[in-house]
């Protein structure tokens, strides 16, 4: 099957940084703040991990546990003689503007045995999480990325989600139409054009999306076109630039989506963007 996760991801750049490395002997808090989840590798020893709600988990191998959005939790080791545990924030951007987030479980924790290939990437995080030598910063970076997507490809080939956009581009006939309006948002999608792209009838694609992704095709072709608006108004781009760039023929028609959905103008969005960026940055 054509690259499923690249135009999707390319939209959103992976941001990634170093939290802790090395022996874990204490209990580890992570709350839940800012838009950043958390990737966790295990590489020695076991751990209690607690969640909300009371969950509780033991792990007792090697394993990446993977924490797409802010979740409160615990990591704690389960033996006098303590865990190696890695933790890198990973940040995709908002859940308002990548579709990929909220179609991911809070939790998805992989043992590395069911992840072959990745044993380098594991010791090299392992041992740059620990040396801190000079550039350790990109590298850990760059193996988290490489982490990410392989849990992400795991994720659709076992059948690890169920809704939501992971679910559509597990599927071979919509990830079809899915990566196509990923790659080209600005193209004039339609109904018909969409289920073109999947090889299927407009009434069999319209149910089989909804279905399958939770939302009409041609919500999440707004959702997504919005996804990308706001993104790029957060960057400082004109407005009438951005209606181009999504898809709209005009700043109006984009506005007044823009309006419906979101509940503010595009300016208006990006002033108290703006203003919100400002007062993190003070």
């Amino acid at each position: 099957m054509a690259d499923r996760l690249s135009a999707l991801l390319q939209r959103f750049e992976l941001r990634s940084q170093l939290v802790r490395g090395g022996a874990l002997h204490e209990e580890l808090a992570i709350p839940a703040q800012g838009q950043a989840g958390h990737l966790h590798l295990l590489g020695r020893g076991s751990v209690r991990l607690s969640g909300p709600q009371r969950q509780r988990r033991l792990i007792e191998e090697p394993t990446l546990l993977f924490v797409p959005r802010p979740w409160p939790h615990r990591l704690s080791p389960a033996s006098p003689e303590g865990a190696e545990l890695v933790t890198a924030t990973v940040h995709f951007g908002a859940d308002d503007e990548n579709p990929l987030l909220p179609s991911l479980p809070a939790l998805l924790s992989v043992p590395m045995a069911q992840l072959p290939g990745l044993e380098t990437a594991q010791q090299l995080l392992l041992a740059e999480a620990l040396a801190q030598r000079c550039g350790h910063a990109a590298v850990v970076h760059r193996l988290v990325e490489v982490l990410v997507i392989q849990l992400l490809r795991h994720a659709m080939a076992e059948g690890l989600v169920d809704m939501g956009v992971m679910a559509g581009l597990a599927d071979v006939r919509l990830a079809k139409a899915l990566s196509a309006v990923h790659a080209e948002p600005a193209r004039g999608w339609t109904l018909q054009t969409m289920a073109a792209a999947a090889g299927m009838s407009r009434a069999r694609f319209a149910a089989h999306f909804a279905q399958t992704v939770g939302v009409p095709p041609g919500d999440y072709l707004t959702g997504w076109r919005l996804g990308l608006a706001r993104r790029l108004l957060r960057r400082g781009w004109p407005v009438k630039q951005v209606a181009a760039e999504v898809g709209y023929g005009s700043a109006g028609s984009f506005g007044r989506v823009f309006l419906q959905r979101v509940g503010r103008t595009p300016r208006e969005w990006q002033r108290a963007a703006a203003v919100g960026a400002d007062t993190r940055a003070a």
